[in-house]
Order: structure tokens, then sequence, then C-alpha cells
């Protein structure tokens, strides 16, 4: 498969995964009761995406709460 056609398919599949709510493995609360906002989110592309979560996530890795 040539990049012309790989690329629009990954780009597809990219935005399947981004708003699939089946298979996220990350929560982030946002506010305070009763104004909280649920993020679901792909801890994988938070991390290639923020060097910030990166490095934290680093530094716990044998934590067992996460970030």
């Amino acid at each position: 498969m040539d990049n012309n056609k790989l690329l629009p398919k990954l780009s597809q599949n990219l935005l399947e995964i981004l708003n699939d709510e089946e298979y996220y493995d990350i929560i982030i609360e946002v506010g305070n009761d009763p104004y909280v906002k649920i993020f679901r989110a792909h801890m994988i592309i938070l991390y290639y995406l923020s060097p910030y979560l990166r490095k934290i996530q680093s530094t716990n890795k044998n934590k067992s709460d996460g970030i």
C-alpha cells in the first residue's frame, strides 16, 4: 500500500480510536461537584503528545495508582 492510500486510512483509524468510548484506559475528571466534566482518553496518545505526562508516568511506573 503506498502512502497516498495508507495515510488517509491511518487518519481514519486514529479518529475511530479517539471516538471509541469502549476502549479508553484513563479517566480525567475536571471541576468540582456538581460541575464535574469527565474525559475518557487513551494513555498512549497522551503519553506521546505530552512530555509532561511522559515524565510523570516514568516516575510513577512502579506505583499502582498511576498519575
